[in-house]
């Protein structure tokens, strides 16, 4: 595993804060991107299906290997950058988007990843999460959401449903979990969207898109752990699964169901699922993904409940707002410009100008 250098010498420091990630000279394929590290996850484990489909698009992104970096915390996700053919840091339990941060800042020829689990990332990373997000950091996070802790060993994480018996719930758990999507879309992320580990088409198309965008990409997918929580997602995966699950597509109406005999209306403040057939064609939401506030988006992320009910996929918000790096970097090419005086001394760079005398 190397570790890039995070100086800033060499990197765009130019008032639009911007540089271009190099592209690859030719075309790239999956094995391009799979390292010589053998895989140990349980077998069946979600991951798989992930790491695959990751392979997959990078060869499709064409970013030079060497312009890709992957940062993960603690967990079984967190393994990630060891089975990937290009930069990484598996670093500490939670930290990853501040890690990620400063790589974002000071190396903006790097597409910048994160790679973290829904124990890792809501628990004790919470708050390098949400402040990730209101930031609006130029990277990408990927949150694999398996809703119980696997790494150590199946105790119940901050998306695991009231109820869930664990080792460390062992009459069932008390605490109201988490809607990870609810989460980013609160702390005011530009980009939040979700998908399914086994719809590899659905993945690649949200990670697509979560790639081409510029500010800080949420991408919650929903993968099985066969071990601590075999069958988590089964009813996603089922023939009546088209029943649960509401496609998302920008500039169509949202419809679901086998026949399309479900929809989402407007209701108060807030969005409903009803039959279509009970309300007029007009009545029915209309999905636009570039609505500037968050709240319809949130909306859309509170229909999915703690049964599987509804579950809505695909990108829920998907807008432009200034990026923490590059406000960054423009300070960074400022200070440059005007040439500050430089301190006396070490000592009058550390008391400043604001220095009285007491007595």
């Amino acid at each position: 595993m190397t570790i890039v250098e995070t100086s800033l010498a060499g990197t765009d420091l130019g008032l639009t804060g911007v540089s271009e990630v190099p592209r690859a000279d030719g075309p790239q394929k999956a094995k391009d991107f799979t390292s010589d590290q053998e895989v140990r996850w349980c077998p069946g484990c979600g991951d798989y299906v992930i790491l695959a489909t990751i392979r997959g698009f990078l060869a499709e992104l064409g970013i030079r290997r060497e312009n890709l970096m992957f940062v993960s915390g603690i967990g079984c996700s967190s393994r990630f950058p060891y089975y990937l053919e290009a930069y990484g840091i598996h670093s500490i339990h939670g930290r990853a988007p501040a890690i990620a941060t400063g790589l974002a800042v000071s190396r903006p020829d790097l597409s910048v990843w994160v790679v973290t689990g829904d124990g890792d990332a809501l628990s004790i990373g919470g708050n390098h999460l949400i402040h990730a997000l209101r930031r609006n950091v130029n990277m990408t996070i990927l949150l694999f959401n398996n809703r119980i802790y696997g790494l150590t060993k199946g105790q119940y994480s901050p998306t695991s449903e009231q109820g869930k018996i664990t080792k460390s719930t062992p009459m069932g758990s008390v605490d109201h979990p988490f809607n990870p999507l609810s989460v980013a879309l609160g702390a005011e992320a530009s980009f939040a969207a979700r998908a399914l580990d086994s719809d590899r088409a659905g993945l690649t198309e949200v990670l697509r898109a979560a790639a081409e965008h510029r500010g800080t990409s949420f991408v919650e997918i929903l993968q099985d752990c066969p071990i601590f929580n075999d069958g988590s997602f089964d009813m996603l995966r089922r023939e009546n699964a088209a029943n649960h699950l509401i496609p998302l597509r920008h500039g169509e109406p949202v419809r679901f169901g086998a026949e399309g005999e479900f929809a989402v209306v407007h209701r108060g403040f807030g969005l409903a699922v009803v039959r279509a057939d009970s309300v007029p064609e007009s009545d029915i939401v209309v999905h636009d993904m570039h609505i500037d506030g968050p709240e319809y988006a949130y909306a859309l992320s509170r229909l999915s409940d703690q049964d599987l009910g509804h579950v809505a996929t695909g990108i829920f918000r998907n807008v432009t707002r200034p990026t923490y790096d590059d406000a960054v970097r423009n300070q960074v090419a400022a200070a440059h410009e005007s040439k500050p005086i430089a301190p006396d001394s070490l000592q009058s760079l550390l008391t400043g100008t604001e220095t009285w005398t007491v007595g």
